[in-house]
């Protein structure tokens, strides 16, 4: 197959996803463990009370179904979608958005149905970075083929696969670009900052039901999971890094199996230039294969952040604001690359090392977490509006008493962990905005 064609192709689809800065948008992925509320194990997929006994109480107030054979695996309605991940994680979707209001509004919207539902069967929602209490070797992965693909896939890669798939939920926040040269800047500088995003949201105090006894536990999972698709792209701050190089980075690298739109079929250690006929292929084809590359930020229609653990409100609505205030402000961006100056991915991935070790004490080159978490927030409140950047306000807050969720749920551990974690469970917090 031609390789030059195959790299045209893919830069072609980035080039005509570029949008004008009046279009941009923010598209936000909330995941959530469902949880029993007295035990708070793992709400399994399967059997009386299961997550698809719930995805079908709320198909009959209106939600459409999206099925893979005879099993139930996701909804949508009015722009929303609810999706599951491989251990039943339930990830919330909402529509591309101007606004954080708007963003905002849908995700309350969405929770007045869905919490009721698991109120009734004393179960709920919670938002942490990986699973409070169920190990994974008991969760049951859900039954459909791409992730069963992805389990036997994994098997022979990072010691800690599984519990990605099985046990971590996140926070996603994507922001569309307007040129190649934009879309540079932000993926850069998204790289860059990726210690203190991990850093700030890290809210995995637990680990397979027992107390991490260190920092970033999503940090040290990614960083064990898959070499090949995870961490930082390892290009991403070459001097001629652009849509040609993330082009070349996903083609050099096997997407586990391909997704056409009409079939799935395994590909296993092939990289994707050996399967991609760039001459007949369809765009879910390659929309598929660039959501199976998991690097802390990805290139799809539009950049994607991921390393926020999944955070409760407001702090969620917080890393939006935070993000929002950097990379759609073009002075903010500036201001921020100045502040933390040349950077390697070698200052990177140490950064990323000693966070685990020492939290927001950590450093990135001659400077701490803690210190660039200040900064980064101060510019991000002047990249805002008036009335967005009061979003920021509760994670300055916390920052400002050199705090992480994870932290807060420190502090209360010594109680039990039902208390600890109850900042963290929906179940009132629907009436915030009723």
């Amino acid at each position: 197959m031609d390789y030059i064609r195959q790299v045209e192709e893919i830069e072609k689809y980035f080039k005509d996803n570029e949008k004008e800065k009046k279009d941009f948008k923010i598209g936000v992925e909330f995941e959530h463990f469902i949880i029993d509320k007295a035990s708070f194990k793992t709400i399994s997929y399967y059997g009386d009370n299961g997550v698809e006994e719930t995805l079908e109480e709320l198909v009959s107030k209106g939600w459409k179904g999206i099925y893979e054979g005879k099993y139930l695996l996701g909804l949508n309605k009015n722009g929303t979608t609810i999706t599951l991940e491989p251990g039943s994680q339930f990830e919330l979707s909402i529509n591309a958005k101007k606004d954080i209001k708007e963003i905002e509004k849908e995700y309350f919207n969405s929770l007045n149905e869905i919490v009721p539902i698991l109120e009734r069967k004393n179960q709920a929602l919670i938002t942490t970075g990986y699973q409070p209490e169920t190990k994974i070797s008991d969760i049951k992965i859900l039954p459909k083929q791409r992730y069963d693909y992805m389990y036997e896939y994994f098997k022979s890669r990072g010691a800690f696969a599984h519990n990605m798939m099985k046990g971590t939920a996140s926070l996603q926040v994507s922001f569309d670009y307007k040129s190649e040269e934009d879309y540079i800047r932000k993926f850069k500088l998204a790289n860059i900052i990726s210690p203190v995003i991990y850093a700030i949201f890290d809210n995995a105090f637990y680990f397979e039901g027992k107390t991490w006894n260190k920092k970033n536990l999503r940090t040290h999972i990614w960083e064990n999971c898959d070499s090949d698709r995870c961490g930082i792209v390892d290009i991403a701050l070459d001097e001629d890094f652009g849509y040609k190089k993330y082009a070349e980075y996903v083609l050099n690298r096997p997407p586990i199996f391909i997704d056409n739109g009409e079939r799935l079929y395994y590909t296993g250690d092939k990289p994707y230039k050996e399967v991609f006929n760039s001459d007949d292929y369809s765009i879910e084809e390659l929309e598929h294969v660039l959501t199976m590359f998991f690097p802390d930020v990805r290139t799809k229609k539009y950049v994607e952040v991921r390393m926020m653990d999944s955070i409760p409100y407001p702090l969620n609505f917080s890393a939006i604001a935070l993000l929002k205030g950097i990379l759609y402000n073009e002075k903010s961006i500036d201001k921020v690359y100045n502040y933390v100056g040349s950077t390697s991915i070698f200052d990177i991935n140490k950064a990323k090392t000693d966070i685990i070790e020492k939290g927001l004490d950590g450093k990135l080159k001659d400077k701490t977490i803690y210190e660039i978490a200040k900064y980064i927030i101060k510019v991000a409140k002047d990249g805002l509006n008036e009335e967005e950047r009061e979003y920021i306000t509760p994670l300055e807050k916390m920052i400002n008493e050199k705090k992480t969720p994870y932290d807060i749920t420190m502090e209360k551990d010594n109680i039990d962990k039902k208390q600890a974690l109850d900042w963290c469970v929906i179940t009132n917090l629907v009436d915030i905005k009723n």
